[in-house]
């Protein structure tokens, strides 16, 4: 889903701010969102680590492995240097503890784990203090740091003396252009902010929102009613010189391979993080790792009708453009490692194929039409179906609001069922699932129309046009 957007500036007069380009308003939206909705993200989205444990366990097993086998090359029994590792954007902070966790049980003779000094870093305050509340993660507090600091704040942190860097869901939120190519020249999108004519009534002091807008003021709009979900985005394109540009030949020679007037995302500061991330790193360091939405397919690239961001409660999304930060890793003299599919580096980590809970739903043959209440049903019957076999070594209560306007006997229904959802069950939507546990829950799925080989084909489907990718390197 784009923005929201009019041609026509007339039909939209209650104007909220001047055009600029992209990422400034991305970055002024993201303050807005977090400091007023920060405490309800997962009403708006999920991250595969806000709960479930499967990702932070497939980085511990990975780390681990490297682990051994660096100190096996090196024939060290046992070695007592500190080992930092660093969590970009650490949000509630699941992932940090399901990682510490699994490592302290993974590593039984102690030769790894209490050498680890696990540095949680996030920029948004709110969520920082997410982290600091994790009962999870509080069993850790002896190896756990917190940092309320950005990504680009990070020179308090010495050249190479870190092991590990995850960076979890953070690229498409960092500063993020977009750009396209047009008589040889480099355009960029600008963004207007506007609210509709009839929300003017919401604010009688018109002239105190926008002053309290334009400057963040968090604790004016805090008091006025909400707006960030009705914000309507006029766009148009201004030519930017290349030179302006953050590793403009890179990103010149990019746009080469790109149609004319096709817009692309340049993630400006997933780029720059490369930098710093490689400024951080160990020589023989374990490495780095980013997961997020994004593709490095140049066709999909090249794809006019590509989604080059998404609106949730009015924040600003961007798909990531992992062909063009594999340039720049080129550019700085990294040998990218891996870039694949989340799904087959959890896979390959875990030693077994895992769908999401979202893939199994779409790999049902005939899914429901109709109402919506229909489709809360039918996946809350799925998550009866395979809480049969599968339990969480976590206690977290799945978070699922019933659709608005359900009928009265059909909210009773949904709302049983969802009472009914152990404790230690799928704890949301996009938790993975093992193909034993889908296999062992097969006769309750097939009592709700789903098919084995239907399944069994999105476990080997390669991975979507735009999906959760993998972009890893190790120490230089």
């Amino acid at each position: 889903m784009s923005a929201p957007t009019v041609n026509d500036p007339d039909a939209l007069p209650q104007l909220v701010g001047d055009f600029q380009p992209v990422d400034v308003w991305q970055v002024h939206i993201n303050r807005l969102f977090y400091g007023l909705l920060g405490a309800r993200v997962r009403e708006f989205y999920q991250t595969f680590a806000a709960a479930d444990f499967r990702l932070g366990f497939a980085l511990a097993e990975d780390y681990w492995r490297q682990c051994s086998e660096r100190m096996k090359a090196k024939n060290e029994e046992s070695a007592t240097a500190p080992l930092i590792i660093m969590e970009w954007g650490v949000g509630n902070g699941n992932l940090a503890a399901c990682f510490l966790d699994r490592l302290q049980e993974l590593d039984q003779d102690k030769v790894v784990f209490p050498r680890i000094t696990y540095v949680c870093l996030e920029q948004e305050p709110v969520l920082l203090e997410q982290a600091k509340h994790n009962v999870d993660l509080a069993k850790h507090k002896d190896r756990v740091s917190f940092e309320c600091r950005a990504v680009e704040d990070l020179a308090s942190f010495g050249e190479g003396t870190v092991d590990r860097i995850i960076c979890n869901e953070l690229w498409s939120e960092l500063p993020t252009k977009l750009i396209l190519r047009k008589d040889g020249a480099i355009k960029e999108e600008h963004l207007r902010p506007n609210l509709n004519e009839q929300r003017l009534g919401d604010y009688p002091d018109w002239q105190k929102f926008v002053e309290a807008f334009d400057k963040g003021d968090l604790d004016t709009l805090q008091a006025l009613p909400a707006f960030l979900g009705d914000l309507v985005w006029e766009r148009e394109y201004q030519p930017v010189d290349a030179k302006d540009l953050p590793f403009r030949r890179t990103v010149t020679e990019f746009l080469k391979g790109i149609d004319e007037e096709v817009l692309v995302p340049y993630n400006v500061g997933a780029c720059q993080s490369l930098k710093e991330a490689q400024r951080l790193l160990a020589p023989d360091a374990i490495g780095f790792s980013s997961f997020d939405a994004g593709t490095a397919d140049p066709r999909v690239l090249n794809d006019p009708e590509k989604p080059c961001y998404t609106v949730q409660g009015g924040q600003l999304s961007f798909m990531v453009n992992f062909q063009l930060l594999q340039g720049v890793a080129m550019h700085l003299g990294i040998q990218t490692g891996i870039i694949e599919s989340q799904r087959d580096f959890v896979s390959r980590s875990l030693g077994t194929h895992v769908l999401s809970v979202m893939d199994l739903l779409a790999s049902h043959p005939y899914p429901p039409e109709g109402e919506p209440w229909q489709l809360d049903a039918f996946i809350l019957r799925t998550l009866e179906a395979v809480n049969h076999t599968y339990r969480s070594p976590y206690e977290r209560r799945i978070e699922f609001p019933i659709t608005e306007g359900t009928p009265a006997k059909e909210r009773v229904e949904l709302e049983g069922l969802l009472q009914a959802l152990p404790s230690h069950g799928v704890p949301d939507t996009i938790a993975y699932l093992t193909e034993a546990e889908i296999r062992e829950s097969m006769p309750a799925l097939e009592k709700l129309g789903y098919e084995a080989e239907g399944i069994k084909a999105m476990l080997q489907f390669p991975p979507q046009p735009v999906d959760y990718t993998h972009f890893s390197f190790s120490g230089q």
